[in-house]
C-alpha cells in the first residue's frame, strides 16, 4: 500500500502561509511554527503572501513557488510546510516545482496525533483519520502507479489498475478500522450507562490546545496527567474524581472531572469525525469547563473555534463555566479587577473565573463555584418534577485510558 510523505522529524522546514482574506490569518505563522516544533521539525524560514484565491495548480502561483524554492535552498531546508490544506494536485505540482517534500497543516496535525495517541481507541482514531487523508492522495500522487501491460481486454489510461487496487486496499482498511471503533464505542456506551446509574455530576475540560487544561486538571485532582507547554500535549481522555469539600453545611461532594483533547483552528474534518467518541466525553457532560489562555492575544478567536467545534459535536448548548487560565502570565496593567465576573457569548451570560493552574491563584474560587453548581444539580434531581429531565447526572470511570486498553 502506498504511504503519505510524513514529516522528517529532524528536518529543517520553510513555513508558508497564504492570506486569502480570512480574519484569523496568522501573519507571523506562530501556530504553524509551534505545530512544526511539536512534530519535531525545525523552522528555519517563514514566508507569507496575499492572494484573492488559491492558484488551482500551485496554490501560490508559479512566481511565488520559485521564490519558495530559492528560499529553501538558501536556508538548507529539507521540507516545506503550508499553513493551509493543499489538494493532492497542488501538493504534487509544488513538489515538482520546489524539488522538496511539501506537506500541509492537515498532515502535520495528523502526524502529531499519531505520535501522541496512547490508548487503543486513540490509536484507532488516528489510524482512521490518516487512512481517510491517504485516500485523497491516490490520484497521480506516486510514481509507482503504472498500469500492468498485457492481458485480454485491458483498457484505460496509465495507472488505472494500480490506483484501483490501492483505493480498494485503503477502503478495506478504513472499513476494518471503523468496525473496531464501533466496538470501542459500544464499550463506552455500556460504561456510560453504568456511570449514569451512579448519578455523579460530570465536568469536562475543553479549550484550545495549549490553554493549560491538563495543568489545571492536575492542580484540581492532584493527578499526574502529562502536561507540557506545547500543542496537543495530551490526546487521550483522562477522568478522575474531584472532591469539592463541604459547601453550605451540606456535606462533601465528589464530582467527575475529565480532561479532553484540545481544539485547534482548521482541525481536519477527518479528525473531528475520527475523534467523535473521545469528544463525546464533552457532549455528555453536565458542565463544560472552558479553559482559555488569558495571556494569548488571540484568545477571542480561539474561543470562537472551540465553540464552533462544540456546536459541531452537539455540545454547543451545554452549560459552560469559563476559566481564564495563566493569570500569572499577565502583567499588572492587564490583570482583572475581580477574579470572578460574567461575560456574554452568543447571547448568553456565562460566569468567568480568572485563575492560574501553576500558582494556584483563583482555584479556591473555582472549586467553590463547581461545588455550588454540583449541589444545585443534585437538588434539582431530587425534586419529583425533575423526573425525565435532560440534565443527566453522569459519572466517569477512574481513568478512561485504562478502560480503553
Amino acid at each position: 500500500m502506498p504511504t503519505v510523505t510524513t514529516p522528517d522529524r529532524s528536518a529543517a522546514a520553510v513555513l508558508v502561509g497564504v492570506d486569502l482574506g480570512v480574519p484569523h490569518f496568522d501573519g507571523e505563522l506562530e501556530e504553524l511554527g509551534l505545530l512544526a516544533e511539536t512534530a519535531g521539525l525545525h523552522p528555519v524560514a517563514r514566508l507569507t503572501c496575499k492572494r484573492k484565491a488559491p492558484d488551482a495548480a500551485l496554490f501560490v502561483g508559479s512566481g511565488k513557488a520559485e521564490e519558495i524554492r530559492l528560499l529553501a535552498a538558501s536556508e538548507g531546508a529539507q521540507e516545506v510546510l503550508f499553513d493551509q490544506a493543499l489538494s493532492p494536485v497542488q501538493q504534487r505540482n509544488l513538489e515538482r516545482a520546489i524539488g522538496l517534500p511539501v506537506n500541509d497543516r492537515t498532515l502535520l496535525i495528523l502526524e502529531i496525533f499519531a505520535q501522541r495517541a496512547r490508548s487503543h481507541e486513540g490509536k484507532l482514531q488516528v489510524e482512521l483519520a490518516r487512512l481517510q487523508y491517504l485516500s485523497t492522495r491516490l490520484v497521480r500522487r506516486w510514481s509507482h502507479l503504472e498500469r500492468q501491460q498485457g492481458g485480454i481486454g485491458t483498457r484505460g489510461g496509465p495507472g488505472e489498475t494500480q490506483i484501483e487496487l490501492d483505493r480498494r486496499m485503503i477502503g478495506e482498511a478504513i472499513k476494518r478500522t471503523k468496525e473496531r471503533l464501533v466496538k470501542v464505542k459500544r464499550q463506552r456506551q455500556t460504561q456510560r450507562r453504568q456511570r449514569e446509574r451512579r448519578e455523579t455530576f460530570n465536568i469536562s475540560l475543553v479549550g484550545y490546545t495549549n490553554a493549560g487544561k491538563s495543568t489545571l486538571f492536575n492542580a484540581l485532582v492532584k493527578a499526574r496527567a502529562y502536561a507540557a507547554d506545547q500543542l496537543f500535549a495530551t490526546l487521550d481522555t483522562t477522568t478522575r474524581q474531584l472532591y469539592l469539600g463541604d459547601t453550605d453545611g451540606m456535606g462533601g461532594r465528589s464530582v467527575s472531572l475529565s480532561d479532553t483533547v484540545g481544539f485547534i483552528r482548521d482541525l481536519p474534518h477527518g479528525l473531528v469525525d475520527a475523534f467523535e467518541a473521545t469528544l463525546q466525553e464533552a457532549a455528555d457532560a453536565d458542565l463544560l469547563l472552558h479553559v482559555v489562555d488569558a495571556g494569548n492575544p488571540a484568545f477571542p478567536e480561539q474561543m470562537d473555534e472551540v465553540r464552533r467545534v462544540l456546536r459541531e459535536i452537539g455540545a454547543g448548548e451545554l452549560p459552560q463555566l469559563l476559566v481564564f487560565n495563566k493569570l500569572d502570565t499577565l502583567d499588572a496593567a492587564r490583570r482583572p479587577l475581580a477574579l470572578q465576573d460574567e461575560i456574554e457569548l452568543d447571547g448568553r451570560r456565562h460566569t468567568r473565573i480568572f485563575a492560574s493552574a501553576r500558582s494556584g491563584e483563583g482555584l479556591p474560587l473555582l472549586r467553590a463555584e463547581l461545588a455550588r453548581r454540583a449541589q444545585a444539580q443534585a437538588g434539582a434531581a431530587e425534586e419529583p418534577v425533575a423526573i425525565g429531565h435532560n440534565g443527566g447526572l453522569h459519572s466517569r470511570d477512574t481513568d478512561s485510558r485504562d478502560s480503553d486498553e
